[in-house]
């Protein structure tokens, strides 16, 4: 079919005014074939994410955002950050006039409800429902009234407060502080002294170069709790770490291999063939059940640890590299 005498928008905008896979918007504007690929190239000048040709807006992008938190921040329907000076603000005049009662982080305090689950607080924008409550107070519950306090100012603690709301609501922003802030001679003398941990373990053998392979998180995670968690932390561990365990029938040879599983009623274990066997442990069963763990040592001292020997033990451990 020709259209004589009208333009390729013309055509575009008869058909219902959209453009083919292979032509794009702006094209079809310049009367001009669009790049190959069916998309627009995007120019040196746009940074980021593009659609159509333009840059996508922080928070817009993809099926949700341009990054993991604006992602979560779309998904969980909590809006954009605050501005951060803002934040701040608030921050500065909400500990110096309402952190006595509500707690310095807004999550309650001696005689203030935690505001970070309050629902007239996740309802407020810009401090349009916090505001009438800060100037009037609620006097049938102990709040007094700050009717000094400036629309700005409420504005600024409105912003910190829908901060600490999203903190608590979006764990995609959430940043772990230094935690390597113990003794590490004092841990030194723990690993070697009433720790014992030197029977097992070297700083020039296993834990040689331990702190360029593990964060400080993990790396404090996995000698507090060192047995895996799942197939796919198993997968990373060494077998001589896993769990034994012997089972003897009362009519039977004893059998071994890695422990699978162990609770009152039952025990199973994976033998050297890879084969899975189990046992049912009833009261009349009369099966002896003995476990070899290597890990029984780690167990035992997570009961005996003091804050500051934990501490102590990752600065030493973060030495070495």
């Amino acid at each position: 079919m020709k259209y004589k005498g009208l333009s390729l928008l013309v055509v575009a905008l008869l058909l219902g005014g959209a453009t083919s896979p292979g032509f794009s918007q702006t094209a079809a504007a310049a009367g001009q074939t669009a790049p190959a690929g069916g998309q627009n190239a995007p120019t040196p000048a746009q940074a980021g994410p593009v659609k159509n040709g333009a840059p996508i807006p922080q928070g817009t992008g993809g099926p949700g955002g341009t990054s993991q938190v604006e992602r979560m921040q779309k998904f969980l329907a909590i809006g954009a950050p605050p501005d951060p000076a803002a934040v701040e603000r608030g921050k500065n005049l909400f500990v110096a006039t309402c952190g006595f009662c509500h707690g310095a982080n807004a999550k309650g305090g001696e005689s203030g409800p935690d505001l970070i689950r309050s629902v007239l607080v996740l309802h407020d924008e810009n401090g349009n429902q916090i505001g009438p409550v800060i100037h009037n107070g609620r006097p049938g519950k102990g709040m007094p009234a700050f009717p000094s306090i400036t629309e700005a100012q409420i504005s600024d603690i409105a912003a910190f407060l829908k901060s600490r709301y999203q903190a608590a609501a979006n764990r995609a922003s959430y940043e772990i502080q230094n935690i390597v802030t113990g003794d590490a001679k004092a841990g030194e003398a723990y690993f070697n002294g009433p720790g014992k941990c030197n029977t097992c373990h070297s700083p020039t053998g296993d834990l040689a170069g331990i702190a360029k392979r593990l964060e400080p998180d993990a790396l404090q995670s996995r000698f507090l709790y060192p047995r895996p968690h799942g197939n796919r932390e198993a997968a990373t561990v060494s077998p001589a770490a896993l769990p034994k365990v012997t089972v003897t029938p009362p009519n039977g040879p004893a059998v071994s291999g890695t422990l699978e599983h162990l609770d009152d009623f039952n025990v199973a274990l994976r033998d050297s063939s890879g084969t899975y066997r189990s046992w049912s442990l009833e009261p009349d069963s009369n099966i002896k059940v003995e476990v070899q763990d290597p890990l029984a040592e780690h167990v035992a001292l997570l009961k005996k640890y003091t804050n500051a020997d934990m501490h102590n033990i990752l600065a030493y451990l973060e030495t070495l590299k």
